[in-house]
């Protein structure tokens, strides 16, 4: 309504120059916007378009036509009701996995010794990533102070999570839940289980075992997952293991490179991924002393290719709504075991443990003295990029926008978070 009040006032101008200074005086501010949104969207253009251009291009030169399923298989397609959380906040809301070009992928599947691994594979997971995992667990890693986001309860669930933001590198979170009535042991398999996990976790599209060592429990998986906000799906190459100690499970994935499976244009592939808990039994909230309560610390970052401010936003609006939707999935996992059914390989990957001592676990905690702090609450902090303008983040949604082509609902979407993000510069 401004906007028009503004038009009308500069067309009842009585002389057709006064109009036409008006007009452009007005106008000057938008195009330099314009311009500035396109510019930003063109440095931050996504990979499908630079391969959009090149296809359009040589069709072109060649008096080909650019055909509609060229234009579908470069673009990723867009679901619009969910926006994707990093994968520590598993949606349990049902589905199945889907059957998609993986179906028909030779299967990958291998066993081999723990020297040969090692060998082949010296970035896996070994005892640099147990040492980084315990000086995170007691807060002793030198990082920054983790700011505490969230304290949520169920009757049957605690949950509490903390965010903080490195000098470089994408926002990395911690959180700790306590499951009543649970063990150590079956949370452990729960979080191993792939087999299992396409009954609970919907986004996951494709999960494959491509390597494991029987001798160590070292596994090297394929993760395809939904990724729904103006992006492609991502893969993610991951391995993982577990070390034990008492009844404690440090339980290490990360990102690890794998030249048999090659890269593609769609799925994405993530390269910066870290996700690991500690698992322990702890006492009960009911206060009876015994511990049948299991605490997982969990501790997570990746580099989904989004905006760090902007994946920071949808992390804050749907962690909670997420979150609270892992339990249901944890629940019917003691069901499906109690009915003795057959154990998946996976899970039984899990319960291959390394074993190491109390003592060495102490000294690997202690191996530096620059501690981290925990602030209690959430302060008012300023964004990495609090110098942005609100009309260069507006501008680069425009861009962004018109760049999807893909309706009305999804532009709206985009410029809501554009809006959100720029308020919280002003």
């Amino acid at each position: 309504m401004a906007l028009g009040s503004v038009l009308l006032e500069i067309l009842h101008r009585p002389t057709t120059g006064q109009v036409l200074s008006e007009l452009l005086i007005f106008a000057i501010p938008l195009w330099v916007a314009v311009a500035i949104g396109v510019l930003v969207g063109w440095v931050w253009k996504p990979k499908w378009a630079s391969t959009l251009s090149r296809e359009m291009l040589l069709d072109a030169k060649q008096g080909g036509e650019f055909s509609v399923t060229s234009l579908s298989t470069m673009i990723p397609s867009l679901n619009i009701l969910k926006f994707q959380l990093p994968s520590f906040f598993w949606a349990a809301d049902g589905g199945g996995i889907q059957t998609d070009s993986f179906s028909g992928r030779r299967t990958l599947n291998s066993t081999c010794s723990s020297s040969k691994m090692e060998k082949e594979k010296p970035n896996l997971v070994m005892e640099d990533d147990l040492e980084r995992l315990c000086k995170l667990v007691e807060v002793k890693d030198g990082g920054p102070a983790w700011i505490q986001m969230m304290d949520r309860s169920t009757p049957t669930m605690n949950y509490q999570a903390w965010r903080r933001d490195p000098e470089t590198g994408p926002p990395q979170y911690r959180t700790r839940t306590v499951f009543e009535d649970a063990t150590p042991e079956m949370v452990r398999d729960f979080f191993w289980d792939d087999e299992f996990r396409a009954k609970w976790d919907d986004m996951l599209v494709h999960a494959e075992t491509l390597e494991e060592c029987p001798t160590r429990g070292t596994m090297v998986v394929q993760w395809v997952r939904k990724f729904p906000f103006f992006c492609s799906d991502r893969e993610y190459i991951i391995g993982r293991r577990i070390w034990k100690s008492g009844r404690m499970y440090y339980c290490v994935t990360k990102g690890v490179p794998c030249s048999s499976v090659p890269r593609r244009n769609k799925p994405r592939r993530v390269d910066l991924y870290y996700s690991s808990w500690c698992i322990r039994a702890v006492e009960s909230k009911r206060g009876d002393g015994e511990l049948t309560a299991c605490e997982v610390m969990l501790f997570h970052h990746e580099d989904m290719g989004i905006p760090w401010e902007i994946a920071k936003l949808g992390v804050r609006q749907g962690m909670w709504g997420a979150v609270k939707k892992l339990e249901p999935g944890l629940r019917a996992y003691q069901k499906h075991r109690a009915s003795a059914a057959q154990l998946s390989r996976s899970a039984f990957m899990a319960q291959i443990n390394t074993k190491v001592s109390a003592d060495h676990l102490r000294s690997l905690e202690t191996s530096i003295n620059d501690s981290s702090e925990i602030e209690i609450r959430e302060t008012s902090e300023k964004p990495v990029g609090h110098n942005v303008p609100k009309f260069l983040v507006i501008g680069g949604a425009v861009a962004l926008a018109c760049s999807l082509e893909r309706g009305l609902l999804t532009k709206a979407l985009i410029f809501g978070v554009a809006r959100k993000f720029a308020i919280r510069r002003s």
